[in-house]
């Protein structure tokens, strides 16, 4: 993210070699940054919460002086269209790498598991960011299998530049994640725990990472492996250990349905926010909605993907439902239809959300400010909108019916 992103990066004016999440990435050349071209004056706020013209008055009698009260001329509009929209690509290209066509190629990640087992240590940390709906995928795994004190936490946030910093949280706790210090490695940002890993890292620091405590390294950033681990690899720690999201009978389902998902709907989303052409985003745009459209169709008659039993590609598919309405709709430019307007996908989403544990895990603020203010390019004024009344914690603890279509016994979290 967020951002990146994600998805992302994030959500964003990042200096070399900083992230804010797997879709919020700057590659580490020593070229020419948007900081450089956007905030020449070391006073102005990247979050604009001070005034970025010292002397408004002063400004509206130059351009009064200029052209009076009509609009300014076609001249300087044409040109800072133009320089607006060279400045537009060059930052895009390093938030978004996208192909020759506009669309956009997510970086794959660097640090995976070989299978769900694979993990050495159990003496593990894990490193989330809350904006990013990737790393949010391991936090829900992590609390369904009751595995909080197995696998301890460090959340970061998106900081004045975009990068992932640690600082400590101010106010009372209210029951719901939020970011904080970093409790493994005492490090201020995750570019240096990355750095202090014992192959000297440098490139991308995205979220999701788990942490070797023993060795000191880097164990995974792939969300899907570090969720397949939690669920299967760590039973002996868990509290819930009979839980099984990923049973050996539906494994080629979830994959099926996972080769839609991702790139249509995870991944999906991005494509359409991300797009650099009008095709690219028309073509993102229309896989993305033929996908919902299809789901919305499944959740008829089924109350999750594969079936009675809430699975891992459910939990990967909530954590962009969650963020739709919030984010993806407005600032991503997936406006056809909002999920409150799939009746079947919306009550499918509320399902997930009222299994016990799994709201705590939902932010919205946290989501919100991690998108709209630090997604510079796709958001120049850093304005955070209301969240909208299908997202509220209310609305989501409306009932949603769904037991009437399923012959499964109620999922039990501990």
């Amino acid at each position: 993210m967020l951002f990146l992103a994600s998805p992302l990066t994030q959500h964003l004016l990042l200096p070399p070699a900083t992230t804010l999440h797997r879709d919020f990435t700057f590659n580490n050349r020593k070229t020419l940054t948007p900081r450089r071209l956007i905030t020449p004056c070391p006073k102005m706020s990247l979050n604009n919460n001070n005034n970025p013209n010292p002397n408004p008055t002063l400004l509206n009698s130059l351009t009064n002086l200029l052209w009076g009260k009509s609009l300014p001329p076609g001249l300087l509009v044409t040109t800072v269209r133009t320089a607006w929209n060279s400045t537009w690509h060059l930052m895009m290209s390093q938030l978004a790498p996208s192909d020759p066509s506009g669309s956009y190629s997510r970086p794959a990640s660097k640090f995976r598991l070989s299978g769900p087992s694979t993990a050495t240590s159990t003496n593990l940390h894990l490193y989330l960011g809350l904006p990013c709906p990737w790393a949010h995928r391991t936090l829900i795994v992590r609390a369904l299998k009751g595995l909080e004190d197995a696998v301890p936490v460090s959340i970061s946030s998106p900081g004045p530049d975009g990068s992932w910093e640690f600082k400590r949280a101010n106010g009372p706790g209210s029951g719901m994640v939020r970011p904080g210090l970093d409790n493994a490695n005492g490090c201020k940002t995750l570019k240096e725990v990355y750095g202090v890993s014992k192959t000297g890292y440098d490139g991308r620091s995205t979220v999701p990472m788990l942490w070797d405590n023993d060795s000191k390294d880097v164990v995974c950033n792939e969300s899907y492996d570090i969720i397949e681990f939690f669920n299967s690899g760590l039973n002996g720690l868990a509290c819930n250990p009979d839980l099984d999201l990923s049973p050996p009978h539906l494994k080629e389902k979830i994959q099926q349905w996972y080769q839609l998902i991702y790139p249509n709907v995870n991944n999906g989303v991005y494509r359409c926010g991300f797009a650099q052409s009008q095709e690219a985003y028309d073509r993102a745009v229309n896989e993305l909605f033929s996908t919902l459209d299809k789901l919305e169709d499944h959740f008829a008659s089924s109350r999750y993907l594969c079936g009675d039993t809430l699975t891992l590609v459910d939990v990967c598919l909530f954590t962009t439902l969650i963020r739709f309405d919030l984010v993806y709709n407005v600032l991503f430019k997936c406006t056809k239809k909002k999920i409150y307007e799939y009746a079947n996908l919306h009550a499918y989403t509320r399902d997930i959300y009222q299994i016990p544990k799994v709201a705590a895990t939902c932010n919205f603020t946290e989501i919100m400010d991690g998108y709209y203010k630090i997604l510079f390019p796709l958001n120049p004024g850093s304005i955070r909108p209301l969240i909208p009344s299908s997202s509220e914690h209310e609305t989501l603890l409306r009932p949603h019916g769904r037991e009437s279509i399923s012959s499964a016994i109620p999922l039990l979290v501990k």
